[in-house]
């Protein structure tokens, strides 16, 4: 049976609704990768069952082998798990006892080792115990997955693909989806939905070629660069300066990737891809360099071991010498030109510029990324029939800020070409006939939908984003859908009456702009009758790391501390702005989301929140409180959680919030941020960031035709008064004590106790939000006239890191 050509990205939203969420989830192999998908499964909402192996020794306990190694899971950095309750969604099992457990699940994942023998043996139980409606995928990173197979029947095979996730499985977008011939369709398409929807993935289906799309052309990237340090012309840090964040590649680049996955993994891979093409022209860029083997024969496999390509002897982080097999201390990167290739601009005008470089960068960058495009365009359709596959691939799996196709149509289509030619590497012929077919870029827009040229077709093809993936960049392409703007921010047309503010400031700091614009664009949006309410999201790196404390530094360096009051109020206005605003207004963070950020997202009554939001009040590295009205939302929290507003319970989470603010504490994913009381428990997390602007939209249509009402004003928040600041102080005070704070972070604490306990009052009693409001300013603006204060402030401006003095 043949497959059709599949693409989900295609598909229309209400489509791919259709299909029936996955519950129950088995995964087989509980190794690194079986771990970490289990994991993630998890961190989704399904209920898993990881199984692995007994052990031999039968006087071990049966489960030994899959509790090792789901310890081992929990103790990884970064960390695999949202929650601890995710933890407490995985069944662990082995396969003598509980291999049964196979047939609960809506969705089996085999991850067991890399070999057709055992994966075959599995699948063999599989099929044995699975119910008949399930899907089976294998996780590999290039065996060939029709092989799997053989042997089983053609009702198993209907329901098998392969199901490719990147290391680490949380963190990479990219989980490549390989049906075979026999697969069916609407299930590869299941898997796909289910997969992008709600484990956040970017899906890409590749074809049953070795080692798929991603490993394929990623792997023969870092080994063209590789070949630059073995052959002497380039040293390890001059390569990883040329292949990190300047061609906006990941920071750790080359040798810091290959040593965080590990030298001796990368060796197996490097010769399993070798071995399984035998067919590919390029095969010898494949073969493993000595240096890679003397070190994994000496032990020094990488950041697991201590010593890699690099070594960090002391405060002196070495690299290891070809020549010599020593560690030696880096020499001056010899890159003439380089501070002027940085200051070029963006990416695509760095790109042009190493292009054009005439000394050693240039060189490089040259050699590497022609060898690059060339191989990528000989690998269609071999293991795709689209570029934008490949540049999906390769930004999704290896985290690059643009794929081959994407820095060929930087670079210059014809420009490209002609440099192949004079280095004698192939074109491929489907790029020589393109200019017949009227193309000479590989993407374009035409009646405003995105274009790439697929060769099959010897034409343009439709490449639209999934119908509920909303991109900012392309509605800023139409300036009829800008509603407004200032210097930092803008109000967007995000379609279905809904309107969208968007921070524009550096790093999207909260400053004077921002939230003077977030005041007006309320204004607009409740006075303009077609208008349903509004989003406040970004497409930044980060969602905002906070308020703009180098406005704050010069208001007070100027003596113009009554300047700094009146931004205050303004900036607490503006918060409770968004809170009580007569249409919904949505707040949708992503990445980091700290101090005033996390103020706007506390004081939301329904946030979408994407689930790699990282967020938490951190104003005390400042030397600050938090006075956004995130002080008041903490007291007023406290006491609404108490279940019977006894002032023991209400304690009891002041004691919990306290201890996350003095600390700094931030969470490391939406729902730990929920745990925290940073964000609601009713909102929406957005498992593909992707889709957070499209949620957050609807999340406004939805309040807006059920009929919208604003909360009502906190009126009556029960504060604890002195005797439970005097509770909350001793606890600080160890600490001061045990020298786990210094003696100004115990004079922060007080000013913060002072706040959430309601100032100078001798008991509990009940207060207006206005009066804590006062009271956060008050505490905020002192602390900002102390010395101590300035210096920490200083300190982070010029170093981007807390001072604790």
């Amino acid at each position: 049976m043949e497959t059709t050509t599949l693409d989900p990205k295609t598909r229309p939203h209400g489509a791919a609704t259709a299909h029936r969420p996955f519950r129950t989830v088995t995964v087989l192999g509980a190794g690194t990768m079986g771990a970490q998908i289990a994991a993630h499964c998890a961190n989704a909402g399904l209920t898993v069952n990881l199984l692995d192996i007994a052990p031999r020794d039968e006087a071990q306990p049966r489960n030994a082998v899959v509790e090792a190694a789901f310890q081992r899971a929990t103790k990884l950095k970064p960390d695999p798990f949202f929650t601890d309750a995710a933890k407490k969604r995985i069944r662990l099992g082995n396969f003598d006892e509980h291999f049964d457990r196979v047939g609960e699940a809506d969705w089996v994942i085999e991850a067991v080792v890399e070999r057709m023998d055992i994966k075959r043996q599995v699948m063999a139980r599989v099929e044995e115990v699975a119910r008949p409606d399930a899907v089976i995928s294998t996780n590999t990173s290039g065996l060939p997955i029709a092989q799997i197979a053989e042997g089983r029947s053609e009702a198993f095979r209907r329901r098998f693909m392969g199901t490719h996730f990147f290391n680490p499985p949380r963190y990479l977008k990219l989980l490549e989806v390989i049906p075979t011939p026999d697969t069916d369709p609407a299930l590869v398409e299941r898997v796909a939905h289910f997969g992008r929807v709600h484990l956040g993935k970017g899906i890409v289906i590749a074809k049953d070629s070795p080692y798929f799309i991603g490993n394929r052309i990623g792997i023969y990237a870092l080994m063209v660069a590789l070949r630059h340090f073995t052959e002497g012309d380039y040293t390890i840090e001059e390569i990883d300066t040329l292949t990190g964040e300047l061609v906006g590649h990941p920071k750790s680049a080359t040798f810091r990737t290959a040593d965080v996955v590990g030298l001796d993994v990368m060796k197996d891979v490097i010769e399993n891809l070798y071995a399984a093409v035998p067919h590919d022209e390029d095969r010898e860029v494949f073969r493993v360099p000595e240096v890679l083997v003397k070190l994994v024969e000496q032990g020094a496999l990488g950041a697991k071991t201590g010593a890699g390509f690099y070594r960090k002897e002391g405060k002196v982080i070495k690299s290891i010498n070809p020549a010599t097999g020593q560690y030696e201390e880096p020499r001056p990167i010899n890159l003439e030109g380089l501070d002027a290739i940085k200051q070029a601009g963006g990416l695509a005008d760095r790109l042009r510029a190493l292009w054009q470089d005439e000394g050693r960068a240039g060189a490089f960058f040259r050699d590497t990324t022609l060898r690059l495009l060339s191989y990528s365009a000989r690998r269609i359709p071999e293991v795709t029939e689209s570029p934008a596959d490949v540049d999906r691939a390769l930004k999704w799996g290896f985290g690059w800020q643009m794929g081959p196709f994407e820095m060929w149509d930087v670079l210059g289509f014809e420009a490209v070409v002609e440099a192949l030619r004079e280095a004698g590497l192939p074109v491929a012929a489907w790029v020589e006939a393109m200019p017949a077919h009227g193309a000479t870029t590989f993407y374009r827009r035409a009646n405003g939908m995105p274009q790439v040229y697929v060769p099959a077709e010897e034409a343009y093809v439709d490449d639209p984003p999934p119908a509920d993936e909303i991109s900012l960049a392309a509605i800023k392409t139409d300036e009829r859908r800008v509603l407004w703007k200032n210097p930092d921010a803008a109000l967007l047309d995000l379609g279905e009456g809904v309107a969208l503010y968007e921070f524009r400031s550096k790093a999207n700091a909260l400053g004077q702009f921002v939230m003077e614009g977030l005041m007006e664009a309320i204004e607009r949006v409740e006075n303009d009758p077609d208008l349903r309410g509004m989003v406040i999201a970004n497409e930044g790196k980060n969602f905002s790391v906070g308020a703009n404390l180098g406005e704050v530094a010069m208001a007070v360096m100027s003596g113009q501390m009554d300047t700094v009051e009146q931004a205050v109020r303004g900036f607490q206005q503006a918060v409770q702005r968004v809170r009580y605003a007569a249409k919904p207004v949505v707040v949708a963070p992503h990445q980091m989301t700290l101090g005033g950020a996390c103020e706007l997202v506390m004081a939301c009554p329904n946030p979408v929140v994407a689930a790699e939001t990282y967020i938490g009040l951190v104003e005390l590295g400042a030397g600050l409180i938090p006075a956004g009205t995130g002080t008041m939302r903490l007291a007023a929290q406290a006491a609404a959680l108490a279940p019977n507003g006894f002032p023991n319970e209400i304690q009891a989470y002041l004691q919990k919030y306290f201890e996350q603010v003095a600390m700094a504490k931030v969470a490391t994913s939406a729902r730990q941020g929920q745990e925290m009381g940073y964000v609601a428990s009713h909102a929406p997390v957005v498992m593909n960031a992707e889709r957070r602007f499209f949620v957050a939209r609807q999340e406004v249509i939805r309040l807006s035709e059920q009929g919208y009402l604003p909360p009502p004003p906190l009126t009556h928040i029960t504060v604890l008064g002195r005797p439970a600041a005097a509770a909350l102080e001793v606890g600080a005070y160890q600490f001061l004590q045990g020298r786990f704070i210094s003696a100004y972070d115990f004079h922060l604490a007080k000013k913060l106790i002072y706040v959430l306990t309601g100032g100078d009052l001798t008991g509990p009693a009940e207060v207006h939000e206005d009066y804590l409001l006062d009271l956060e300013r008050e505490a905020f603006m002192s602390l900002l006239g102390e010395p101590k204060t300035q210096e920490r402030i200083m300190h982070l401006l010029q170093h981007n890191k807390p001072l604790r003095n």
